[in-house]
């Protein structure tokens, strides 16, 4: 049950917003920028990355809905992401995004724990400074997303399912959107 009064037709970060729209705006938009926004890393390697630290921080609704997101980025090739966050498989990206996990894991983990091997090696993967920073970005916000739900323990839908379409409208819409309550 959640620590504040949220709708419960409103699961996860989105009831959050909603009970106090003043924070949830900034953080909406944040988010879009941050996954929706123009990147060298595709939409879909920065929900992995999203559901990866997600994962690793063990928030269930930011895992569970960033991975329906990812999976719908990432189509046929979908169940590369079940295999970087459930599986420790990352035979099916390249060995840049291998190298930028280690980075959101550490990131993740404490910021102070990137270290200039690890962005060197990254560099000599190709990645340039947008990689690194919004890989870094990206891990940093979903530390705070996921502490935000978790710490004021956000209405968590327990079915797969329910997941499936939550993902398909972060995916194709973004995050800096409003939708009525019937749709939600």
């Amino acid at each position: 049950m959640p620590h504040i009064p949220v709708s419960p037709t409103t699961p996860g970060i989105r009831g959050l917003f909603d009970f106090r729209p003043e924070t949830g705006a900034a953080l909406k938009k944040l988010a879009h920028v941050l996954l929706h926004g123009e990147s060298p890393l595709t939409k879909g390697e920065r929900e992995l990355i999203a559901t990866f630290v997600s994962h690793g921080n063990g928030c269930k609704f930011c895992t569970m809905s960033h991975a329906a997101a990812a999976r719908f980025h990432y189509g046929a090739d979908s169940d590369v992401v079940d295999a970087v966050v459930y599986r420790n498989d990352r035979s099916g990206v390249s060995e840049l995004m291998s190298v930028l996990l280690d980075i959101a894991e550490r990131v993740r983990i404490g910021g102070r724990n990137v270290s200039d091997e690890l962005v060197a090696k990254a560099r000599a993967l190709g990645a340039v400074d947008r990689h690194i920073h919004d890989t870094v970005l990206i891990a940093a916000a979903f530390c705070m997303f996921n502490r935000y739900v978790d710490g004021l323990r956000a209405l968590t839908p327990e079915k797969f399912e329910d997941y499936v379409p939550m993902g398909e409208r972060m995916a194709t819409l973004g995050y800096s959107f409003e939708v009525p309550d019937a749709t939600r």
